[in-house]
């Protein structure tokens, strides 16, 4: 797994360890704090002390804690068009002239086809004079207007995943998926040209987008904005744009996969959507190793503007009447999402998280450190509405799909004492009820008496498309870790909550799962839940199917692949990062290839293309 979100970065648990981090015992609290620190940019990666000694983590924690702890997780938008400065926009007028104006301006300035009205003269080959006639005409006066919304889900303060790499007017999700990717191959563990040189092309995939898009300025936001604005349109802004991006990017420049790509899109629930592609893949023989992911960037003006409209959003006047307050203050700013509590909207954030998939016996013969299993992911619509973005039915269906393989896989006594919820928990008010209405359903229906509930929104927000991979990684954290992050923003539970057979709670606690149901609940009707089986029990099901000499085998050639996972611990731990970014390396265009009727050989890859299919269909000849 790999990726960056509001807490930090994925290798290492070190985001999970961010949103637990009072939790901790205090050598993972330390090793947590510096090594975000340095993500910050807070030291330099070797950097010594005033006395020209090294700091070690506990000196490095002490000193940067409170920055660590202010600048990280849900805050107020540090964006300075959020804040004073304002945002940058235009107001429609009317305006009337009592008298003609006449002003002068550049000879490029003058708009393509001038109003016939104007009175145009030449003062010299770069220079017009204008004169507009007295009466009535429109204009558009720019303005700066204040936020309405100020807090969200930001990355780390000081980590810009475009600066550790040639990024070149990269959209800001496709800089982070260049970084998430990239973490991901290294928490691994492999190689990957090594890796990819094991297995026919075609048998990786990636499976990786976005729910909504590049809206920023180097993407779909500037190509749309570029008449209104005045602004020239680029060649890479309809490109980048593309919610499929990501993959694009994955294949592009850091995996030179040939093999099958694609992104399913499915509003909130993109990630579980995607995740399923990969799944279905590799149930199916068709591929032996997927990487999925997601890249959000969502924290511009327009997007939140967007959800504010919709009243989706914990806007500021919204939490001030919540809390019957004046002001609010970076504290409040901090608390403003509140799963399962009084509440009064989401809070918009930015993530991108890669997961990689492999088939059992796969993952067995390169020693891979496996961190957990994915048996399915069910998805199901909300058949009839009345709103388009109203809850609805299809996560009844999901959840209780998932529940009904879990207790399959693992019998009803550990579903019912040994699993958890990872909740959709958005901090909307619609949710609280919906989304409680369903576990407790479920719940009753299978007789577990208190589920407990975690809801990792409190801490990171709401990042569209990315956000059940938040969730999913944070669940490998709590299998690692013991641990459950409580809703630290759960003062109480709201009074319209179905929670008699749900364990909500505030403190973090200890917990060991044998199952986490990762669930979404996605504008539109786009429902998924994913039953996650922890390290343990998935290692139980592949001796059972392997045998114990095979896990022997595997515990051995693991001992490998862990070290190098160290290394590269030890390297990010510092602040030290080389994202794969391959702009221009080995690239083919066809001539090269090898086509035969069996098989493609491609210079650069170890094995061929196998061009032989199944054919369920019968043959006529």
């Amino acid at each position: 797994m790999g990726g960056i979100n509001p807490a930090g970065r994925t290798s290492g648990h070190q985001s999970f360890n961010r949103t637990v981090i009072d939790a901790l015992p205090e050598k993972a609290r330390q090793y947590t704090l510096s090594g975000l620190a340095r993500l910050m940019g807070q030291h330099p990666s070797n950097g010594p002390d005033d006395h020209g000694t090294p700091l070690d983590d506990a000196e490095l924690a002490k000193r940067h804690e409170q920055h660590v702890r202010r600048h990280t997780l849900i805050r107020r938008l540090e964006d300075e068009r959020f804040g004073d400065a304002g945002i940058p926009a235009n107001r429609q007028a009317s305006m009337t002239l009592d008298a003609p104006l006449t002003v002068s301006l550049s000879r490029r300035q003058l708009p393509e086809n001038p109003p016939a009205h104007w009175q145009i003269e030449t003062i010299d080959e770069r220079h017009v004079s204008v004169t507009v006639p007295a009466g009535e005409f429109e204009v558009l006066l720019p303005e700066r207007r204040e936020a309405l919304v100020k807090s969200a889900g930001q990355l780390p303060t000081g980590f810009d995943p475009a600066s550790f790499y040639r990024s070149v007017h990269h959209p800001r999700a496709l800089s982070m998926t260049i970084f998430a990717a990239s973490d991901c191959l290294g928490q691994s563990g492999f190689e990957w040209d090594s890796l990819s040189q094991q297995l026919d092309p075609d048998q990786i995939a990636v499976y990786a987008g976005n729910s909504i898009g590049q809206l920023d300025a180097q993407g779909w936001g500037g190509l749309i904005n570029s008449f209104v604005t005045g602004q020239r349109a680029t060649s890479k802004q309809m490109p980048l744009g593309y919610g499929q991006m990501p993959a694009d990017f994955l294949n592009a420049y850091v995996l030179g996969s040939v093999g099958a790509t694609g992104a399913m899109q499915g509003a909130c629930a993109t990630f579980l959507y995607n995740l399923r592609l990969g799944v279905d893949d590799i149930r199916m023989g068709r591929r032996r190793l997927v990487m999925v992911g997601t890249a959000d960037a969502p924290i511009t003006p327009e997007i939140i503007e967007g959800f504010r409209v919709m009243s989706a959003l914990a806007d500021d006047a919204s939490v001030k009447a919540l809390d019957a307050l004046e002001l609010l203050t970076d504290e409040d700013y901090q608390r403003v999402c509140r799963p399962f509590a009084r509440n009064c909207g989401f809070t918009i954030a930015e993530s991108a998280q890669f997961v990689m998939l492999m088939d059992d016996s796969l993952a067995l013969e390169l020693g891979a450190d496996i961190l957990g299993a994915v048996p399915e992911v069910f998805i199901n619509a909300d058949g009839y509405k009345r709103s388009i973005s109203a809850p609805g039915i299809g996560n009844y269906i999901t959840l209780g799909k998932s529940v009904a393989l879990a207790r399959d896989i693992l019998g009803e006594k550990a579903v019912r004492e040994r699993s958890y919820i990872h909740s959709h928990g958005t901090s909307t008010p619609k949710n609280r009820t919906t989304e409680s209405h369903v576990l407790d359903s479920v719940a009753r229906a299978n007789n577990i008496e208190h589920w407990p509930v975690t809801a990792i929104k409190a801490y990171l927000g709401h990042s569209q498309g990315s956000a059940a991979g938040d969730q999913l990684t944070s669940a490998l954290g709590s299998f690692k870790t013991g641990l459950l992050p409580g809703i630290f923003t759960l003062d109480a539970v709201a009074d319209d909550v179905h929670g008699e057979r749900l364990d909500l709670f505030r403190e973090h606690r200890e917990f060991r799962a044998d199952v986490s149901f990762i669930n979404a609940k996605g504008f539109g009707g786009n429902n998924a839940t994913a039953p996650l089986l922890s390290p343990e029990v998935t290692e139980r099901l592949l001796t059972q199917r392997h045998g114990e000499a095979a896990m022997t085998q595997w515990r051995r050639r693991r001992e490998q692949v862990q070290a190098r996972q160290a290394h590269f611990e030890a390297q990010s731990q510092k602040g030290e990062f080389s994202p794969t970014y391959r702009f221009g390396e080995g690239v083919l265009e066809g001539p090269e290839l090898e086509v035969g009727a069996r098989e493609i050989l491609i210079p650069g890859y170890h094995k061929p293309v196998s061009l032989e299919v199944d054919n369920p269909f019968g043959t006529l000849d």
